[in-house]
C-alpha cells in the first residue's frame, strides 16, 4: 500500500491505475472493521481502491468534537493495508484548503432533518469536501456505510444533480456482537454508557417491527421508540424519526408508509462524550394491511 499526503502525490501514484476501475473509501481515520468493510468490499469490486483519512473541520459546528475527534494514524495505515486499501491519501488541511473555499455545495433539500435538524451547516461541509474529494481521485465507485444513512441519500442526490460520474455504494452497517453500531465514537463512552448503548439497536428493531405490522401509526412508533431507548440507557435521545428513503420526506401517516418504497427509522442518542446514531432501513412491499 502506497501512503500519499498530497493532492500531486495522489494523482502521480493514481495516474498509473488509469484504465483500471477505481473505488474510493473516504473516511475521517480511527479506523474500525467498519471501515475495513467498506475497503474489503471496494477490493472485491475494484482493481484499485483509495482511501483517504482527512477530518474535515467544515462539517463540525461551534462547540463539537473537532479538536477531541479520536486520531490514531500508524494504527489506521496498518488497518487500511490490512482491509487491501491500494493507496492511502492523508492530507492536512492546509493540503485540503489551501485558501479559503470561495464556494461551498449548500444543501436545499434534506438536510433539514435527523442529523441536520441540531447540526446546521454540517451536510453542506460534508458534501463540498467529498465533491473535492471525488475530483482528487476520480473514481468509479465510492463505498459509504449505510449507518451514516442521511449522508449516503444526500450524496446519491449531489450525484445526480451534478452528473457525477460516480456509483455511489451503500454497505451494510458493521455492528458489535450486542448489536451496537460501530463507531469511531464509541470510545468516548463511559463503561455504563457502553454497556446500555445496545438498547439502541434493540429500540430500533421493535421499531421496524411495529412500523411493519402496519398497525402503529408512525407518531406512535417514534413514541415507543424514544421511551425505550430513554428508559434502558443513560442517554439523552436527540431524535428518533420515520422517514422514506432515500428522499427523506417524513411518514406522518400510514397511508404514507404504504406508498413508500424503502422506510427508515433513524435515531441519534447523546451520550456524557458522544452523540451516537444508528438506523435501519426496511421495504414496505411486504407490509401487512391492517384487518
Amino acid at each position: 500500500m502506497i501512503v500519499v499526503r498530497t493532492v500531486n502525490e495522489l494523482r502521480e501514484h493514481h495516474q498509473k491505475a488509469r484504465g483500471m476501475a477505481t473505488g474510493f473509501v473516504p473516511t475521517m481515520g480511527y479506523l474500525h472493521k467498519g471501515h475495513q468493510a467498506l475497503i474489503k468490499q471496494a477490493s472485491t469490486e475494484c482493481d484499485f481502491v483509495v482511501t483517504s483519512i482527512f477530518v474535515n473541520p467544515l462539517q463540525f459546528g461551534e462547540g463539537e468534537d473537532y479538536s477531541t475527534y479520536p486520531r490514531n494514524e500508524q494504527r489506521d495505515i496498518e488497518l487500511a493495508n490490512e482491509a487491501g486499501a491500494d493507496l492511502l491519501f492523508i492530507p492536512n488541511v492546509n493540503e485540503m484548503y489551501k485558501e479559503p473555499m470561495s464556494s461551498l455545495i449548500t444543501v436545499k433539500k434534506g438536510a433539514d432533518s435527523l442529523c441536520g435538524k441540531s447540526r446546521p451547516g454540517h451536510f453542506d461541509g460534508v458534501l463540498t469536501v467529498v465533491m473535492k474529494l471525488f475530483w482528487m481521485v476520480m473514481p468509479n465507485k465510492a463505498y459509504f456505510g449505510i449507518k451514516d444513512a442521511q449522508q449516503v441519500a444526500l450524496l446519491e442526490t449531489m450525484v445526480k444533480d451534478y452528473h457525477i460520474p460516480v456509483d455511489i455504494i451503500r454497505v451494510p452497517t458493521v455492528r458489535e456482537e450486542d448489536g451496537l453500531a460501530k463507531s469511531s465514537r464509541n470510545v468516548n463512552l463511559t463503561q455504563e454508557e457502553r454497556l446500555k448503548a445496545s438498547h439502541i439497536h434493540g429500540a430500533l428493531n421493535k421499531a421496524v417491527k411495529h412500523a411493519r405490522s402496519f398497525t402503529n401509526a408512525p407518531a406512535e412508533v417514534v413514541s415507543e421508540c424514544v421511551r425505550e431507548i430513554n428508559e434502558l440507557t443513560s442517554g439523552e435521545v436527540d431524535y428518533v424519526e420515520v422517514r422514506s428513503f432515500p428522499s427523506l420526506e417524513k411518514i406522518q401517516s400510514l397511508d404514507d408508509m404504504k406508498n413508500t418504497r424503502e422506510v427508515i427509522i433513524a435515531c441519534a442518542v447523546r451520550f456524557s462524550k458522544a452523540r451516537l446514531i444508528d438506523n435501519l432501513i426496511f421495504t414496505t412491499n411486504d407490509l401487512e394491511e391492517k384487518k
